[in-house]
């Protein structure tokens, strides 16, 4: 059984799309962080569970997880939309596979980013959350499981599982662009480069959220 887990907040705008890619699932659980924009009566209407945690992506995952009852289970954000075949990945229990980052945006700052984005988790095997986690509940277990954190749960999360257990799966992730496009496409790229740097440096999580904003 597959279980997909989101966490959302004020995220009607793009959760339809979310929910409908995966349709295919055996269930869906979505972690509301308090929304008051409809998200939660949005995701109910459209079959999935919902649940509420205290908002950030960590605690709502966790919050997800536990009440999901599938062995697998995607981690997946609210405004993120897999591409179809993404159902068909086969994994083995002890590994967890994340998909291929994509922008729903064309134009040479997309496709730049993208292939930056292939480099990093090529590299240094740090896929982030909008690529989506693919993972057994054993496993996840095994890892000590989804960390309550504000921030940086999906970096917490893969360099806990390592890059031996890690599998990059061809199929796309296609995250909405919307923000890249409102902030500035260099100046969220080199946010989001230095809240990582900061949580190399041992900076609490917790701070580090209140300068990502």
């Amino acid at each position: 059984m597959l279980s997909v887990v989101i966490p959302a907040f004020n995220a009607s705008r793009t959760l339809r799309d979310t929910l409908g890619a995966v349709a295919g699932a055996d269930e869906v659980v979505v972690a509301d962080g308090g929304s008051c924009d409809g998200t939660a009566a949005l995701a109910a209407s459209l079959g999935a569970r919902v649940v509420s945690a205290p908002r950030g992506r960590g605690s709502q995952l966790a919050a997800g997880v536990v009440a999901a009852r599938g062995d697998w289970l995607l981690l997946l954000h609210a405004d993120t939309r897999l591409a179809a075949g993404w159902r068909e990945a086969r994994l083995a229990p002890d590994r967890a596979g994340y998909y291929r980052f994509t922008l729903d945006s064309d134009g040479p700052r997309t496709r730049r980013l993208e292939r930056l984005v292939a480099w990093r988790c090529r590299m240094l095997a740090l896929p982030y959350g909008d690529q989506g986690l693919l993972i057994h509940r054993d496993l996840l277990a095994e890892v000590g499981g989804v960390r309550p954190l504000p921030l940086m749960e999906d970096v917490d999360l893969v360099r806990r599982l390592g890059r031996r257990r890690l599998v990059a799966l061809d199929v796309p992730a296609i995250t909405s662009a919307e923000k890249w496009q409102r902030q500035g496409w260099y100046r969220r790229s080199l946010r989001n480069l230095f809240c990582l740097t900061l949580y190399f440096a041992e900076l609490p999580p917790r701070l580090i959220a209140r300068l990502y904003g």
